[in-house]
């Protein structure tokens, strides 16, 4: 850091050069972010969890099992919205802080991912299809249609979720990595400004 004094007997503090090279290292982990597509991989969030609420509202008018009991599409979806929200902040905004707010997202986005996986697995294994019994109009029970909407209806939920898991392990990935290569300069937002001006007052 360098100072002058002018004649007015203002002192003058020059930008410190540490200062520029952490503004630049800023600058280099917005880069690195961006280049990892955190949008595009928020917005793939936030459609999939509103598809895995869309496509459980017709459960709710079949056969309640574990899986509606539970609100599984619910919590799962609406965490993998609020995950996908905060990567697009982050896309916009690349500080660390947000970065670290992102990274526990993706992460509580990823295990409660596999725990629904797990769910719609047990689920799907416990209620199979009912068989088809023929009425007198030649075809088969309500029990039938029902049973086979329910779990056609949980196979495309599994699906969902299988690919937000993915979504959120690359996240989480892309995520630590840039947090580990930029984490010691997380304390940029704290530094100097480029000039600070003094008046002979404020030195007495």
């Amino acid at each position: 850091m360098s100072v002058a004094v002018s004649r007015d007997l203002t002192v003058q503090v020059s930008q410190d050069t540490n200062v520029v090279k952490l503004i630049d290292r800023q600058q280099a982990l917005r880069s690195a972010i961006q280049r990892g597509e955190p949008k595009c991989l928020g917005v793939s969030q936030v459609m999939l969890g509103l598809m895995v609420m869309s496509y459980s509202i017709p459960l709710h008018f079949t056969v309640l099992t574990e899986v509606v009991n539970l609100g599984v599409p619910w919590w799962s979806g609406l965490t993998f919205i609020t995950a996908g929200a905060v990567a697009i902040v982050l896309d916009k905004h690349g500080t660390m802080k947000i970065l670290r707010v992102c990274l526990i997202a993706s992460g509580v986005s990823t295990v409660l991912s596999v725990v629904a996986v797990i769910i719609y697995s047990v689920d799907i294994n416990r209620n199979p299809e009912s068989p088809c019994v023929k009425t007198p109009h030649a075809s088969c029970n309500e029990e039938h249609y029902a049973s086979t909407l329910s779990r056609g209806l949980k196979s495309s939920l599994l699906l969902f979720t299988l690919a937000q898991t993915v979504i959120s392990v690359i996240v989480c990935f892309l995520l630590f990595r840039q947090r580990r290569n930029f984490g010691q300069y997380a304390s940029l937002t704290q530094a100097a400004s480029s000039t600070t001006s003094f008046s002979p007052t404020e030195l007495n």
